[in-house]
């Protein structure tokens, strides 16, 4: 399929934001500072493949959730560690930050990334204990790709996915700027690496499916962003009026500084995340 410079310019996220590569410089060293000052657990393995490791970053005090962060990068791009500077205010107010990694298109497909991400979930469900957390209080976040992630995991069977896993193993999600339909990145430069196809881009979409529980979730996107990106937050919120109970789009905040706030106690992000761990039990 032909690109599309319309589509193109809905989804290319740093093209849209030219002050990306300051936002990436500001968080990395926070992220530095975050693992040089805090207590945590770096690359733990999930399993044995790819980038199959995860940073834990334990709470300060008592657990009263276990979150998960899945990072963005369409897929393609970034690490976890470049998202260490959350860990500060989340474990401050009493999360267990844990921030999985996973390899990279195109030298894997998205199905196989979410697969990873189902390991890993699974993983932290049963290991949450040896750090301090309860991995029956798990909630999933995640920014842009990871959006998506958090989405697919909240989607989840886990009963036929493995056997002793609870249905509710995720008990909220809070996906941001997330891509919920991928067939219109088809029609983007980005489909070079993600090499999506018809079939692949609708058995990767979380529309595709519908949670058989009501998961709470809250669906963030920047009041900044794109039209696109903007229908995709709205679109999730349609789809599963059964989980999402809001779709926020928060003003002033573009692609990437919207995933930033979630390190502001604060903010709008920040808030959501409390009122959704206020219902996990």
């Amino acid at each position: 399929m032909a690109r599309d410079a319309w589509f193109e310019s809905q989804y290319n996220a740093r093209a849209a934001v030219p002050g990306h590569v300051e936002i990436f410089a500001r968080c990395a060293e926070a992220s530095r500072r975050a693992r040089l000052q805090l207590p945590c657990y770096l690359d733990i393995a999930y399993g044995e493949g790819e980038l199959e490791s995860l940073d834990i970053f334990p709470s300060r005090g008592p657990s009263r959730a276990l979150l998960s962060f899945i990072h963005g990068g369409y897929w393609r791009s970034r690490d976890k560690s470049e998202f260490s500077f959350l860990a500060p205010a989340l474990c401050a107010a009493g999360f267990t930050l844990a921030i999985p990694n996973y390899a990279l298109c195109p030298a894997v497909s998205i199905e196989h990334i979410v697969r990873q991400m189902l390991k890993a979930h699974a993983w932290l469900y049963r290991h949450a204990g040896l750090y301090g957390s309860d991995g029956s209080k798990l909630i999933v976040c995640g920014h842009s790709a990871g959006g998506h992630l958090a989405a697919m995991m909240a989607a989840c069977d886990w009963p036929d996915y493995a056997s002793g896993l609870p249905p509710d193993l995720v008990k909220a999600a809070l996906p941001t700027s997330g891509i919920y339909d991928l067939m219109p990145l088809r029609r983007t430069s980005m489909n070079a690496d993600l090499r999506l196809d018809e079939n692949a881009a609708r058995v990767a979409s979380p529309v595709t499916y519908r949670p058989a529980r009501p998961v709470p979730m809250v669906a963030a996107v920047g009041g900044e962003e794109s039209n696109e990106f903007r229908r995709q937050c709205r679109l999730l919120h349609e789809c599963w009026p059964h989980c999402v109970r809001e779709a926020l789009a928060v003003p002033g905040l573009n692609h990437f500084t919207l995933s930033e706030s979630l390190a502001d106690p604060r903010s709008v992000l920040f808030r959501a995340l409390e009122r959704l761990a206020d219902e996990v039990r």
